[in-house]
């Protein structure tokens, strides 16, 4: 075909199409040109936000947490710096071999750790805790992209098991689980902070940017515990815990001065420093948290209730012959007949006969009152996380046969902190103080519960209870004189007493002539053949109040030789209920 032929074909188009193409590209190249100007100009947020992602990243700074030290700054628990492997999977760039090396210096499983690392969406994740240096060491020499160090702090606590249920324990991220750890979290645990870092390709820090919030670190903590008290005061209560093979003990040292408590202990205890799995059963404070029928150590607040009501005095007479007393269909009885006895001698030889009359001669609500009082039946607020407020029933709903075996510690239930606070309107002319584990700077505020009278008459005869004579000779403390009480009681095992499991108490007091100390002893289900109070829990009694004055340098109040133990053909006198 010609190309005259072919241009009769040719296709002819309007010129208005050729500048409307032109006037659509120069539109879209002016609106690419405009959101370049808006992006990189006006409004560069999200550019840059996005560029920083590339390399900048906020790392946490941890804050140190607070110290706990005893009354005499020694530490009780403190936080050492610990490393710990972390990673930014966004950074990451590793080899199957690479990452199989990394987990077998890491101790995990191969699968376990890429499933770590899977998400490249994440900038921090933790691959082991709070390693030893040196392992951590052996993981920076790798030079892994995207493996780095995390300064950690790891809680170490120097008195181990002697101090474990007062001061509690941690977790791996320094939250308190237990005790004061736990009590005192928001003092303790301070602010972390953070800062800006700019990181390389590898995830190498390069340069810090700035410091977003400066860490906060924990306030420290001071106890009113003694540590050199609470070492003496564990040891013992170890020792008759194993030569009697009992299932637990407690102890609690009061300063009958401040009301703060010197020393707590249990046993069986356990290692806060390790990190294991732990025993719950071991790991509460019984002192604090568990609950038990005080028995006998509960008469001298019965006297004491009797004589502020005028109702007797300590020299009245009260008959206990036959030995045994019956109420409706319930028969109380006396481990010794004792005949007539003053009341002062219902304490001394721990008579149940002799307090249940004492106690059914006063209406139920002047003895509800006074254990009320005393603390009985609440919390002791001592600031420890799960205190026990024991069990003290309305006076309203007493029938007789319970307001008297009531009289001598069984219906009735208490924490030994409880028990060893209440004891203190003995050893301070009737006032009690509030009890506390965190040391005091100024004096406390105390009530006046009994008279000053009351007091120092029931204290004369918790010193006739220590003395031959009395149930708890063992007691005597060289050099002081001291005054106490034991118990006895058979443990509830259901709705009924156990007939061959006891609880074995003594609360003392020490001088006796000005008292400094109170110390209240428990040991649970002793099974080596002894189980009264006077010979499983008074020895620890003597020896804890010898060694806790000689501590605190009391003045001795009595002779080097006023210790008088019973003669050896004299029966032993026994408590029992």
């Amino acid at each position: 075909m010609s190309p005259a032929a072919f241009s009769q074909f040719a296709l002819k188009l309007p010129a208005w199409r050729a500048r409307l193409l032109l006037m659509l590209l120069l539109a879209w190249f002016a609106a690419l040109a405009g959101r370049a100007l808006y992006l990189q100009g006006l409004h560069n947020d999200f550019l840059q936000q996005k560029g920083e992602s590339r390399y900048s990243r906020v790392i946490e700074l941890s804050a140190t947490r607070g110290r706990i030290v005893d009354r005499n700054n020694e530490p009780l628990a403190i936080s050492t710096p610990v490393e710990s492997v972390a990673a930014s999977p966004a950074d990451m760039e590793m080899t199957s071999d690479e990452l199989k090396r990394l987990a077998r210096l890491l101790e995990t499983d191969v699968a376990e750790l890429g499933r770590k690392l899977a998400d490249t969406r994440r900038d921090f994740v933790y691959l082991k805790r709070q390693l030893p240096p040196e392992e951590a060491a052996k993981v920076v020499a790798l030079g892994l992209p995207g493996i780095f160090l995390q300064r950690e702090y790891r809680r170490y606590y120097p008195a181990s098991e002697v101090t474990a249920h007062v001061i509690g324990f941690t977790d791996v991220d320094g939250r308190g689980q237990e005790a004061l750890e736990l009590a005192f979290e928001r003092s303790l645990a301070g602010q972390p902070g953070n800062r800006r870092v700019i990181k390389d390709r590898l995830g190498h820090i390069v340069e810090d940017i700035e410091s977003v919030r400066a860490p906060r670190d924990g306030q420290t903590l001071r106890l009113s515990i003694d540590a050199r008290i609470q070492y003496l005061a564990y040891r013992e209560l170890s020792s008759a815990v194993a030569a009697h093979r009992a299932r637990a003990g407690g102890i609690v040292v009061l300063d009958v001065t401040t009301g703060e408590v010197l020393a707590m202990a249990n046993v069986p205890s356990y290692n806060p420093n390790n990190r294991g799995k732990f025993d719950p059963r071991r790991t509460r404070n019984r002192a604090v948290t568990d609950i038990f029928e005080p028995g006998s150590t509960l008469k001298p607040f019965t006297a004491a209730a009797a004589l502020e009501a005028g109702v007797f005095q300590p020299e009245s007479v009260i008959q206990t012959a036959p030995g045994v007393l019956t109420i409706g269909n319930r028969t109380i009885h006396d481990a010794h007949p004792q005949g007539a006895i003053t009341v002062a001698q219902v304490i001394q030889k721990s008579s149940n006969i002799g307090a249940a009359k004492i106690a059914l001669a006063l209406k139920p609500e002047t003895l509800w009152s006074l254990f009320n009082r005393v603390g009985f039946g609440v919390p002791p607020r001592s600031g420890f996380p799960g205190e026990g407020s024991g069990k003290l029933r309305a006076a309203a709903s007493w029938r007789p046969i319970e307001q008297a075996t009531m009289s001598y510690g069984h219906g009735i239930s208490v924490s030994l902190l409880q028990l060893a606070h209440a004891y203190l309107i003995f050893a301070t002319d009737g006032k009690l103080k509030p009890v506390t584990l965190v040391r005091r700077e100024a004096a406390a505020e105390s009530v006046q519960v009994i008279s000053a009278s009351t007091a120092r008459a029931v204290r004369h005869m918790l010193e006739l209870a220590v003395q031959p004579g009395g149930t708890a000779p063992r007691a005597q403390v060289t050099g002081y004189s001291v005054a106490g009480k034991t118990g006895t009681a058979h443990k509830l095992d259901g709705r009924s007493y156990a007939a061959t499991k006891y609880v074995s108490s003594f609360v003392g007091i020490a001088p006796a002539s000005r008292p400094r100390l109170v110390v209240a002893v428990m040991i649970d289900e002793p099974s080596a053949g002894q189980y009264y109070g006077g010979v499983v829990a008074a020895p620890v009694f003597s020896r804890v109040a010898a060694g806790a004055l000689r501590l605190l340098a009391v003045t001795p109040d009595a002779p080097v030789d006023q210790v008088m133990p019973p003669p050896s053909d004299v029966p032993e006198i026994k408590e029992e209920v």
